[in-house]
């Protein structure tokens, strides 16, 4: 028992370490982005590719699902992060960034982008961990709880809250849970009380997946607690 427990210490303390010590340097990113403008996709991608660039990381940026398609850069790739909310891409494409994942390349992404991608296609919800199927009552306030303050992701964060829509998800009992929301049951009385994951982050073969439900308006970026969570999540998903 105590060998588990200290063996357990050790493998947070790693991870920890890992991620402080990781560095985007030289990584190759690609960046899909597209799907329903109000989620602001050009935007979305434009700031995360300005961090990463800042930090010389190698940025591809994409507008078509098509990219996936592309074995040689696929093979090439460290991380995917998509922002494409809704919308459509074939069974080739799914095919194609599913293998990559499962291959080791990271996948990063958030809100609609990542959470609520091409609702038809349930071999992609399997890879992400959750779908979204609503935001009752719309923008309001909120409170998110940090669930784990010793993950790399999350370490050193506060529950914090803010306004924006709170996502009810269809969820996979494999992910990691990182962070929560709690229903109050103002606009659905049924689901008063119902705790829903709102940061996790999964494996799906080689590859981790890393998944933020905020981000539904571009000043939801700027709050230091989401943007923390979105940084260091896409580089623990990293390969």
């Amino acid at each position: 028992m105590k060998k588990n427990i200290v063996t357990t210490i050790l493998f947070c303390f790693c991870s920890t370490l890992m991620i402080a010590q990781k560095s985007v340097e030289g990584k190759n990113i690609l960046i899909v982005y597209g799907g329903w403008d109000g989620h602001n996709p050009e935007f979305f991608a434009k700031k995360m590719a300005a961090w990463l660039e800042e930090r010389k990381a190698n940025v591809i940026l994409s507008e078509s699902t098509a990219s996936y398609t592309d074995k040689e850069l696929m093979q090439s790739l460290d991380l995917v992060i998509q922002h494409i909310t809704m919308s459509k891409m074939s069974a080739r494409e799914s095919n194609r960034l599913r293998k990559a994942i499962a291959n080791g390349v990271g996948l990063a992404g958030c809100h609609g982008g990542l959470g609520d991608s091409f609702r038809d296609d349930t071999e992609y919800q399997f890879m992400i961990g959750g779908q979204f199927v609503k935001h009752p009552g719309g923008q309001i306030n909120y409170k998110v709880t940090i669930s784990d303050t010793n993950d790399p992701i999350t370490k050193g964060l506060s529950d914090f809250e803010l306004k924006t829509e709170q996502y009810y998800m269809h969820i996979d009992p494999v992910i990691e849970v990182l962070a929560t929301t709690k229903f109050s049951g103002e606009h659905d009385s049924w689901i008063e009380g119902v705790e829903m994951p709102v940061v996790w982050k999964k494996p799906y073969g080689k590859g981790r997946v890393f998944y933020s439900a905020l981000g539904h308006s571009n000043d939801i970026y700027e709050i230091p607690e989401v943007w923390s969570i979105m940084t260091q999540g896409l580089m623990w998903a990293m390969k």
